[in-house]
């Protein structure tokens, strides 16, 4: 799901690092982004990713922009008084990712390596669970698939499957389940994408910090 992309940690769900002088970045509406913030961001991405990292001005201008948009799904939350899920909820996916290597000293490497800690990764998954079950509280009561459009998609996956030589073929019945849901998750992301191009247009915005635009 697209929405994975744009999902990562931000203000109150960001650790801040211990640093004399946390200048503010980005002023949204009455919340600020701070240049600390944007790195950890950086910082948290890269590893999620099994990205190199990279803390060039370019990346932090992405870093920036994805703070923005969830800013703007925060002050959604709170407008709807959606409420947060306890900070455990997180433990289930922490433990999936440090499943992924091989020793526990592998792990905490790899942590030192982005200059993040596992207390930074875990509220990250946090907010991360947080935004996705918020947008589909937000979104999905509105996604209506109708009939003809399950048929229509089902028909072209008939025309793959045969071309790659699936035998048998599912029938429309089985497969309208997932027909729904992959349809389903489309219509979210485009009203998510629509929500948030609004958005920025109704929420003041302020650039502290010129090279992050």
């Amino acid at each position: 799901m697209k929405v994975c992309a744009l999902i990562s940690l931000f203000l109150a769900a960001l650790p801040l690092r211990a640093v004399i002088v946390d200048r503010m970045a980005i002023a949204v509406g009455d919340q600020v982004i701070t240049e600390s913030q944007i790195e950890d961001e950086v910082r948290l991405t890269a590893f999620l990713n099994g990205d190199k990292l990279d803390l060039s001005e370019a990346e932090k201008r992405k870093a920036a922009d994805r703070l923005i948009e969830q800013t703007l799904i925060k002050r959604e939350m709170e407008f709807s008084h959606y409420p947060l899920p306890p900070l455990s909820d997180a433990e289930a996916s922490l433990k999936a990712l440090k499943s992924g290597y091989p020793t526990e000293q592998l792990y905490e490497q790899a942590l030192r390596k982005y200059g993040i800690t596992e207390n930074d990764l875990k509220n990250r998954l946090w907010w991360q669970l947080t935004v996705l079950r918020f947008i589909d509280y937000r979104f999905r009561p509105g996604i209506l698939v109708s009939n003809a459009e399950i048929q229509e998609y089902y028909q072209q996956q008939v025309a793959k499957w045969q071309k790659d030589g699936v035998s048998p073929v599912p029938t429309l019945e089985d497969s309208r389940p997932r027909i729904e849901e992959i349809l389903t998750q489309e219509r979210i992301d485009k009203s998510l994408d629509d929500w948030l191009v609004q958005a920025r247009t109704q929420v003041p915005m302020r650039y502290l910090d010129e090279a992050l635009k």
